[in-house]
């Protein structure tokens, strides 16, 4: 942020700012897990201190929410103030500029939450309506704007998406018995739906396949409201292990399915995957012989993914700890121990980089239902 910005932010804060852009924040959130490869945005025009106008960014990215808003406000933009949690694109893309739609509307004010990295924008945007003579005020709301954009930040800024884990546990540790028992149930039905509302709201969910194997699961949305709200299905397969009469196999002519192998897996398995609809792509293997999982995040965002979701099991979530890939990590704990051995939910080299000073700060730690509920994210 340059000084410019921070002067603005500092001495131009006006009464109901902060309300105001908390609001556009929330809005944008909504389409979160929808709006790859661009950010999801909420944008608010706000006159004489009613709300007048609002968007939000449309599934697959455009129209972007600034425009949405203006289009909603109609004549009543003219003179109004525009609250936006990020800052408006400056450059001429599959559509024209956010930044000159605002200064062509006639807004005379624009409250924005988070710069934009990207380096089309980073500024330019602001700078735009500046020398339009539009007020700026940047940084309103900056911790929770840059929080909610994240996915867009952390896959322009580091090439890879935003990373959430999320685990689940016994009381005594463990996320699955032993080889030869039952799924365990672990979590009630609200940490359940909880968990179908974090899958919502992220563009791909990723499993190891010795997870796939053991749970034959579908990785679908399935609560009331947020049917089709479907993220990209991934499994991380080395060896291409994964049973043709899975689950994800058996739909993945309807739902999306995407198998990341190494390059020594089976020509015969990669086609008995392709043929029944499934896209298989070879990475680099790591020295145990799994898909290097950095290569496979850099792969995603290539592809536009920005917020993937992580239910990979022990050994992924493990990686992804030791690692520093997973930005935020959501664990549940069950009430219940299973009283005998199992297996571990993450290593004790995990373990240990998620609760110690320094790599991971808990920032939340609630409970869902019966289940207690703890959220880290990575520093830095």
């Amino acid at each position: 942020m340059s000084s410019n910005d921070d002067k603005n932010t500092a001495e131009c804060i006006g009464a109901g700012d902060l309300r105001f852009m908390q609001a556009a924040i929330r809005f944008g959130r909504r389409d979160l897990g929808t709006t790859a490869p661009n950010p999801s945005v909420g944008a608010l025009v706000v006159l004489d201190g009613v709300v007048v106008g609002r968007g939000l960014t449309c599934p697959g990215g455009r129209p972007h929410a600034e425009t949405e808003a203006l289009r909603d406000a109609g004549e009543l933009a003219r003179g109004a103030t525009m609250y936006v949690s990020l800052e408006p694109c400056s450059h001429t893309g599959l559509t024209p500029p956010c930044a000159q739609a605002i200064i062509d509307a006639g807004i005379s004010r624009v409250v924005t939450g988070a710069g934009d990295p990207d380096p089309r924008v980073a500024g330019r945007g602001h700078a735009m309506m500046r020398a339009a003579g539009i007020d700026v005020v940047t940084g309103v709301g900056g911790d929770e704007a840059r929080q909610a954009n994240l996915g867009h930040i952390t896959r322009v800024s580091s090439g890879r998406p935003f990373v959430t884990l999320k685990l689940a546990e016994t009381a005594d540790g463990f996320a699955a018995g032993d080889i030869h028992d039952a799924r365990l149930m672990i979590t009630g039905q609200a940490a359940k739906n909880k968990v179908q509302i974090m899958r919502a709201s992220h563009d791909a969910i990723m499993i190891g396949a010795g997870t796939a194997r053991a749970d034959d699961p579908l990785l679908t949305v399935r609560v009331p409201g947020l049917e089709g709200r479907n993220p990209l299905r991934i499994v991380l397969d080395g060896n291409l292990s994964l049973p043709p009469t899975s689950r994800l196999v058996a739909t993945c002519s309807k739902l999306p399915l995407l198998v990341f192998c190494t390059e020594q897996a089976s020509g015969e398995a990669r086609k008995v995957l392709e043929d029944a609809g499934a896209e298989v792509v070879s990475v680099t293997a790591t020295a145990a012989g799994q898909p290097d999982i950095p290569v496979v995040l850099k792969a995603l965002a290539d592809r536009g993914v920005t917020r993937l979701f992580s239910e990979g099991g022990p050994r992924v979530g493990s990686e992804l700890i030791r690692t520093g890939l997973a930005d935020e990590v959501v664990l549940f704990t069950s009430p219940r121990p299973i009283n005998r051995q199992g297996v571990a939910v993450l290593s004790s080299k995990a373990r240990e980089r998620l609760e110690a000073p320094g790599g991971y700060t808990l920032v939340s730690d609630g409970f869902s239902g019966a289940d207690r509920m703890r959220i880290w994210r990575r520093q830095g």
